[in-house]
Protein backbone atom coordinates (compact mmCIF):
# COMPACT_ATOMS: atom_id res chain seq x y z
CA UNK A 1 0.00 0.00 0.00
CA UNK A 2 1.51 3.85 -0.89
CA UNK A 3 2.00 5.39 1.99
CA UNK A 4 0.62 8.45 -0.10
CA UNK A 5 -2.87 6.49 -0.32
CA UNK A 6 -5.68 8.37 0.92
CA UNK A 7 -7.73 6.10 2.99
CA UNK A 8 -11.95 6.57 3.59
CA UNK A 9 -12.92 6.17 6.70
CA UNK A 10 -16.39 5.58 5.73
CA UNK A 11 -15.20 2.51 3.61
CA UNK A 12 -16.74 -0.13 5.49
CA UNK A 13 -13.27 -2.22 4.96
CA UNK A 14 -11.38 0.68 6.63
CA UNK A 15 -10.69 0.56 9.91
CA UNK A 16 -9.95 2.77 13.04
CA UNK A 17 -6.95 2.23 15.33
CA UNK A 18 -7.69 5.09 17.45
CA UNK A 19 -8.99 3.98 20.20
CA UNK A 20 -6.55 1.08 20.70
CA UNK A 21 -3.38 3.32 20.28
CA UNK A 22 0.15 2.67 20.08
CA UNK A 23 0.66 1.34 23.67
CA UNK A 24 2.20 -2.34 22.66
CA UNK A 25 -0.32 -4.74 23.91
CA UNK A 26 -3.21 -3.29 23.68
CA UNK A 27 -5.92 -4.90 22.35
CA UNK A 28 -9.49 -4.11 20.60
CA UNK A 29 -12.27 -6.82 19.26
CA UNK A 30 -14.27 -5.48 16.74
CA UNK A 31 -17.14 -7.46 14.59
CA UNK A 32 -18.80 -5.83 11.48
CA UNK A 33 -20.78 -7.01 8.49
CA UNK A 34 -20.11 -5.32 5.27
CA UNK A 35 -21.22 -5.88 1.38
CA UNK A 36 -19.02 -8.33 -0.48
CA UNK A 37 -16.73 -5.96 -3.16
CA UNK A 38 -16.87 -7.10 -6.44
CA UNK A 39 -14.85 -10.11 -7.87
CA UNK A 40 -14.11 -11.36 -4.25
CA UNK A 41 -12.99 -14.53 -4.50
CA UNK A 42 -11.75 -16.95 -8.07
CA UNK A 43 -12.87 -15.03 -10.49
CA UNK A 44 -15.21 -17.20 -13.36
CA UNK A 45 -14.38 -20.01 -10.70
CA UNK A 46 -15.80 -19.72 -7.35
CA UNK A 47 -16.60 -16.32 -4.73
CA UNK A 48 -18.52 -14.30 -2.92
CA UNK A 49 -21.49 -12.22 -5.25
CA UNK A 50 -20.97 -8.52 -5.02
CA UNK A 51 -22.65 -7.02 -2.47
CA UNK A 52 -23.10 -10.39 -0.31
CA UNK A 53 -22.96 -10.02 3.41
CA UNK A 54 -19.61 -11.02 4.89
CA UNK A 55 -19.44 -11.25 8.66
CA UNK A 56 -15.87 -10.31 10.11
CA UNK A 57 -14.60 -10.67 13.42
CA UNK A 58 -10.95 -8.97 14.36
CA UNK A 59 -8.64 -8.63 17.34
CA UNK A 60 -6.60 -6.23 16.65
CA UNK A 61 -3.33 -5.73 18.50
CA UNK A 62 -0.71 -2.95 19.15
CA UNK A 63 2.79 -4.05 18.81
CA UNK A 64 6.24 -2.15 18.32
CA UNK A 65 6.33 -2.23 14.69
CA UNK A 66 2.29 -1.62 14.00
CA UNK A 67 -0.85 -3.32 14.48
CA UNK A 68 -1.39 -6.98 14.30
CA UNK A 69 -4.77 -8.05 12.96
CA UNK A 70 -6.38 -11.59 13.31
CA UNK A 71 -9.72 -12.26 11.73
CA UNK A 72 -12.27 -14.35 10.28
CA UNK A 73 -14.27 -14.01 7.80
CA UNK A 74 -17.79 -15.47 6.92
CA UNK A 75 -20.11 -15.38 4.07
CA UNK A 76 -21.78 -17.80 1.57
CA UNK A 77 -20.04 -18.54 -1.75
CA UNK A 78 -21.26 -19.42 -5.08
CA UNK A 79 -20.02 -20.87 -8.10
CA UNK A 80 -20.14 -23.63 -10.58
CA UNK A 81 -19.49 -27.57 -10.65
CA UNK A 82 -16.62 -28.26 -12.53
CA UNK A 83 -17.47 -31.66 -13.30
CA UNK A 84 -21.82 -31.33 -14.32
CA UNK A 85 -22.03 -27.67 -14.43
CA UNK A 86 -24.60 -27.18 -11.74
CA UNK A 87 -24.85 -24.39 -9.30
CA UNK A 88 -22.67 -24.84 -5.91
CA UNK A 89 -23.21 -22.95 -3.09
CA UNK A 90 -20.96 -23.26 -0.25
CA UNK A 91 -19.96 -21.77 3.42
CA UNK A 92 -16.68 -19.81 3.56
CA UNK A 93 -15.16 -19.48 6.25
CA UNK A 94 -11.72 -17.73 5.89
CA UNK A 95 -8.64 -16.63 8.72
CA UNK A 96 -6.32 -14.53 8.55
CA UNK A 97 -3.66 -12.56 9.91
CA UNK A 98 -1.47 -9.46 8.70
CA UNK A 99 0.81 -6.51 10.13
CA UNK A 100 -0.01 -3.17 9.56
CA UNK A 101 3.01 -1.01 10.08
CA UNK A 102 3.24 2.55 11.29
CA UNK A 103 5.33 4.85 8.88
CA UNK A 104 8.03 6.23 10.47
CA UNK A 105 7.33 9.70 11.64
CA UNK A 106 8.34 12.55 13.55
CA UNK A 107 7.46 14.12 16.64
CA UNK A 108 4.92 15.63 14.62
CA UNK A 109 3.53 12.58 12.81
CA UNK A 110 4.87 13.53 9.78
CA UNK A 111 6.15 10.64 7.69
CA UNK A 112 9.99 10.88 6.86
CA UNK A 113 10.77 9.36 4.25
CA UNK A 114 14.46 6.78 4.10
CA UNK A 115 16.28 7.32 1.05
CA UNK A 116 17.72 3.57 2.22
CA UNK A 117 14.37 2.14 2.21
CA UNK A 118 14.00 -0.98 -0.54
CA UNK A 119 11.00 -0.42 -2.50
CA UNK A 120 10.07 -3.58 -3.05
CA UNK A 121 9.85 -4.43 0.21
CA UNK A 122 7.79 -1.50 0.81
CA UNK A 123 5.33 -2.85 -2.08
CA UNK A 124 4.84 -6.07 -0.27
CA UNK A 125 4.28 -4.21 2.97
CA UNK A 126 1.01 -2.95 4.65
CA UNK A 127 0.78 0.04 6.63
CA UNK A 128 -1.26 2.20 8.66
CA UNK A 129 -2.65 5.71 7.56
CA UNK A 130 -3.54 8.51 9.87
CA UNK A 131 -4.22 5.86 12.37
CA UNK A 132 -6.47 4.13 9.10
CA UNK A 133 -5.90 0.48 7.64
CA UNK A 134 -7.31 -1.18 4.85
CA UNK A 135 -8.52 -4.59 5.27
CA UNK A 136 -10.02 -5.05 1.60
CA UNK A 137 -6.36 -6.82 0.17
CA UNK A 138 -6.09 -9.09 3.04
CA UNK A 139 -9.54 -10.00 2.95
CA UNK A 140 -9.05 -10.72 -0.92
CA UNK A 141 -6.01 -12.93 -0.16
CA UNK A 142 -7.59 -14.61 2.75
CA UNK A 143 -10.84 -15.84 0.24
CA UNK A 144 -9.23 -17.03 -2.42
CA UNK A 145 -7.08 -19.41 -0.23
CA UNK A 146 -9.88 -20.44 1.69
CA UNK A 147 -12.34 -21.16 -1.41
CA UNK A 148 -11.88 -24.27 -3.75
CA UNK A 149 -9.97 -24.12 -7.13
CA UNK A 150 -12.30 -26.95 -8.64
CA UNK A 151 -15.70 -26.90 -6.53
CA UNK A 152 -17.89 -29.51 -7.00
CA UNK A 153 -21.73 -30.10 -6.40
CA UNK A 154 -20.67 -33.35 -4.19
CA UNK A 155 -17.34 -35.24 -3.82
CA UNK A 156 -18.56 -38.12 -6.10
CA UNK A 157 -20.40 -36.33 -8.64
CA UNK A 158 -19.88 -38.27 -12.08
CA UNK A 159 -19.95 -35.37 -14.23
CA UNK A 160 -21.59 -35.12 -17.87
CA UNK A 161 -21.63 -37.85 -20.39
CA UNK A 162 -18.57 -37.45 -22.71
CA UNK A 163 -20.83 -38.19 -25.94
CA UNK A 164 -23.77 -36.36 -25.21
CA UNK A 165 -23.31 -34.23 -22.48
CA UNK A 166 -26.35 -36.15 -19.87
CA UNK A 167 -25.49 -35.36 -15.94
CA UNK A 168 -24.59 -38.43 -14.64
CA UNK A 169 -26.00 -38.52 -11.16
CA UNK A 170 -30.01 -37.96 -12.96
CA UNK A 171 -29.26 -41.22 -14.90
CA UNK A 172 -26.69 -43.76 -12.76
CA UNK A 173 -27.75 -46.44 -15.97
CA UNK A 174 -27.04 -44.02 -18.28
CA UNK A 175 -24.87 -45.50 -21.26
CA UNK A 176 -23.76 -45.78 -24.81
CA UNK A 177 -23.26 -48.88 -26.47
CA UNK A 178 -19.56 -49.24 -27.81
CA UNK A 179 -18.62 -50.38 -31.07
CA UNK A 180 -14.86 -51.60 -31.55
CA UNK A 181 -13.77 -49.12 -34.58
CA UNK A 182 -11.87 -52.21 -36.38
CA UNK A 183 -15.30 -54.05 -36.36
CA UNK A 184 -17.28 -51.21 -37.39
CA UNK A 185 -14.42 -50.69 -40.54
CA UNK A 186 -15.64 -54.67 -40.93
CA UNK A 187 -19.48 -54.47 -41.35
CA UNK A 188 -19.20 -51.41 -43.37
CA UNK A 189 -17.69 -53.30 -45.85
CA UNK A 190 -19.37 -56.28 -45.52
CA UNK A 191 -22.37 -53.81 -45.91
CA UNK A 192 -20.74 -52.22 -49.12
CA UNK A 193 -20.48 -55.97 -50.48
CA UNK A 194 -23.97 -56.72 -49.74
CA UNK A 195 -25.27 -54.12 -52.03
CA UNK A 196 -22.79 -54.55 -54.35
CA UNK A 197 -24.14 -58.03 -54.77
CA UNK A 198 -27.95 -56.59 -54.61
CA UNK A 199 -26.97 -53.85 -57.26
CA UNK A 200 -25.72 -57.41 -59.57
CA UNK A 201 -28.14 -59.11 -58.81
CA UNK A 202 -30.79 -56.95 -59.81
CA UNK A 203 -28.99 -55.82 -63.09
CA UNK A 204 -29.19 -59.26 -64.09
CA UNK A 205 -32.52 -60.40 -63.68
CA UNK A 206 -33.51 -58.65 -66.89
CA UNK A 207 -31.54 -60.28 -69.02
CA UNK A 208 -32.49 -63.80 -67.50
CA UNK A 209 -35.90 -63.15 -68.51
CA UNK A 210 -35.36 -61.89 -71.66
CA UNK A 211 -33.39 -65.15 -72.87
CA UNK A 212 -36.48 -67.01 -71.46
CA UNK A 213 -38.91 -65.00 -73.32
CA UNK A 214 -37.08 -65.98 -76.69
Amino acid sequence: MALNARLDHRNPLVFDTHELGRRPGAQQRLTRSVDAPRDLGIKGVVGVPEGAPVELGLRLESVMEGVLVTGTARADAKGECVRCLEPVELELVADFQEMFSYPDADERGRVIAEPDSDAEDDEDRLFIEDGLFDLEPVLRDAVVLALPMQPVCQDDCPGLCSECGARLADDPDHHHDAVDIRWAALQGLAGSLEDGEKDEMSGAEPGVDEKQEK
